[in-house]
C-alpha cells in the first residue's frame, strides 16, 4: 500500500513533460551506467516513442489506479457478501458481481483520463518523435502559414476526441444495459 501511495503521489504530482524528460534522458543515463557496471562500454539511446509510451503510461496509470480505487470504495460490502451467499467463489464474485459495477463507476474518470492522454501525446514531439504537432510546426515554419497547419492539427485532435467520446458513450451504454428505470 505504501509503494502504491508513493507511486501515485509521485507521478500525479510531476508534470507530464518533466516525467517525459526524466524517462527519455534519465533512462538512457541509467542504462549506460548499468552497462558500464556490467563491463560493457556501449552507447545506448532510448527511442523517443518508447520513452513517450513509458512516461505517459507512468502518469496515466497513476490516475487510473486512483479511479479504480475510488470505484472499489464505491461498491458496498453487501455486494461481495451477496455473491458469497449465492455460493460464488471470490473470483466469480469479482467477475460477475463487482467488475460490472466497477466499470460503471470508474468509467467517467477513465474517460476523462483517456481524453487528457490523447491530448498529452503531443508532448512527445519535444523529444523528437514525429507526431501531429511536430509535423504541424515543421509545415508552419516552412510555408509561413502557422494558422493553417495548427488549425488542421486542432481539427485532427477534435476529430480524435469526438471518436473517443463516441466510443466512451457506447461503453457507458453497454455498462448500463442491465439497469432498470428508477
Amino acid at each position: 500500500r505504501l509503494a502504491a501511495n508513493i507511486y501515485t503521489t509521485l507521478f500525479r504530482g510531476l508534470p507530464e513533460l518533466l516525467t517525459l524528460f526524466l524517462v527519455y534522458f534519465g533512462l538512457q543515463i541509467a542504462i549506460q551506467v548499468l552497462l558500464k557496471l556490467i563491463g560493457f562500454d556501449i552507447y545506448f539511446e532510448v527511442n523517443s516513442f518508447v520513452a513517450g509510451v513509458i512516461a505517459l503510461s507512468f502518469v496515466f496509470s497513476s490516475y487510473a489506479s486512483e479511479a479504480f480505487l475510488s470505484a472499489f470504495r464505491g461498491i458496498p460490502q453487501g455486494q461481495y457478501e451477496g455473491g458469497y451467499a449465492l455460493g460464488l467463489s471470490k473470483g466469480k464474485t469479482l467477475r460477475f458481481v463487482v467488475l460490472p459495477q466497477l466499470i460503471r463507476l470508474a468509467l467517467p474518470a477513465l474517460g476523462n483520463s483517456w481524453l487528457v492522454l490523447l491530448k498529452d501525446t503531443s508532448l512527445v514531439s519535444v523529444v523528437g518523435l514525429s507526431d501531429i504537432m511536430r509535423q504541424s510546426g515543421i509545415a508552419a515554419r516552412v510555408t509561413k502559414e502557422p494558422f493553417l497547419f495548427f488549425g488542421v492539427a486542432c481539427l485532427l485532435y477534435l476529430v480524435l476526441a469526438m471518436i473517443s467520446s463516441t466510443g466512451l458513450v457506447r461503453i457507458e451504454r453497454w455498462s448500463k444495459r442491465g439497469d432498470t428505470a428508477r
